[in-house]
């Protein structure tokens, strides 16, 4: 599973917001599930940021983002996030992609 979470950071706050999502990677790579991760900035844009994550799966990147010390220390930093979908799937050859079906409860 990949998330990708983009954020909108104003040039007279970017030392800050580096120092707050390096801690989140790490935070986020001390959990259960979590494969790799990356920060960057976006070249023509400076203002635009990424924080890319990998996971065993979406119930890894779920659980994590439940833990009590991610939601002390990572949430916060979420206020800044564009409002899109951020998790994919990651496709490799031959792999079934997710099928959008609505769960039953049974």
């Amino acid at each position: 599973m990949l998330v990708i979470t983009r954020f909108r950071v104003p040039a007279a706050e970017a030392e800050g917001f580096r120092a707050d999502v390096l801690l989140a990677l790490d935070l986020l790579g001390q959990r259960p599930g979590f494969e790799d991760g990356h920060v960057g900035r976006n070249v023509d844009d400076p203002d635009l940021w990424v924080l890319q994550t990998r996971w065993e799966s979406v119930g890894t990147y779920r659980r994590a983002l439940s833990s009590t010390e991610i939601k002390m220390r990572v949430h916060p930093l979420l206020y800044r996030a564009l409002d899109e979908p951020s998790a994919y799937e990651v496709l490799e050859p031959g792999t079934d992609l997710n099928v959008a079906e609505p769960r039953s409860l049974r």
